[in-house]
């Protein structure tokens, strides 16, 4: 690899784990937010969403520059390959943040509706395969990339877990049935936002191990 193209490649890097911090933050305001109804919460992650916009655009474009300027090949066109997908996947994440705000700032209307009991711990779990995908996307750690799909099965059956309790209390009182669907609505979210880091974690593998596993179970 020529030092220009090292040059470049580390400043790419360097971005993408910027804007991965601020979509972590977004994440942790917007379940803040919908477990402790906290509408200033909503507020400031919505505030955030159009500078992560901006940040996703500007690194695809570098990458892009990097590509036609440096013709990088293998392991070096693998990880400009790389940081363009969580580059990708990091501003949907965000972009979900901004749901499960909108959602939380609904369900402000309906303060006696119960949480699910399960929630925090989906919450908690997709939380941390965001930073744990992230994590071994710095450390070019396959294995841990590996951890994070087998998470993965986990946030699904919560979220079906999630689904029946809410379709339980919608079918036993009709007035929790708008704040049962926000929830839905939130508990979809956050299982996107599950799938995305998956993308990233898949991405590592195939940055480590040139190795495609995306729908491999």
């Amino acid at each position: 690899m020529s030092k220009h193209l090292q040059r470049d490649m580390d400043l790419v890097h360097r971005e993408v784990l910027s804007l991965s911090a601020t979509v972590e933050e977004m994440i942790d305001k917007a379940t803040q937010a919908l477990t402790q109804q906290n509408a200033d919460l909503s507020a400031e992650v919505m505030a955030m969403d159009r500078g992560v916009d901006q940040r996703e655009v500007g690194i695809e474009d570098e990458c892009l520059k990097i590509l036609a300027l440096h013709q990088p090949v293998a392991g070096d066109l693998r990880r400009i390959a790389t940081v363009l997908k969580a580059n990708n996947d990091l501003e949907r994440i965000g972009d979900l943040a901004v749901n499960i705000a909108g959602r939380a700032t609904a369900l402000l209307q309906y303060p006696n509706f119960p949480m699910p009991q399960r929630l925090p711990r989906m919450v908690g779990m997709a939380v941390g395969m965001v930073r744990g995908a992230l994590d071994a996307f710095v450390n070019l750690d396959s294995a841990a990339a590996s951890r994070i799909r087998v998470m993965d099965d986990e946030v699904d059956d919560l979220n079906r877990e999630i689904i029946v309790e809410l379709r339980s209390l919608m079918e036993s009182d009709p007035s929790m049935v708008k704040p049962g669907l926000h929830c839905f609505s939130a508990t979809r979210q956050i299982e996107r936002i599950a799938d995305h880091a998956t993308n990233i974690a898949e991405d590592v593998i195939y940055l480590v191990e040139g190795d495609i596993v995306r729908h491999r179970r």
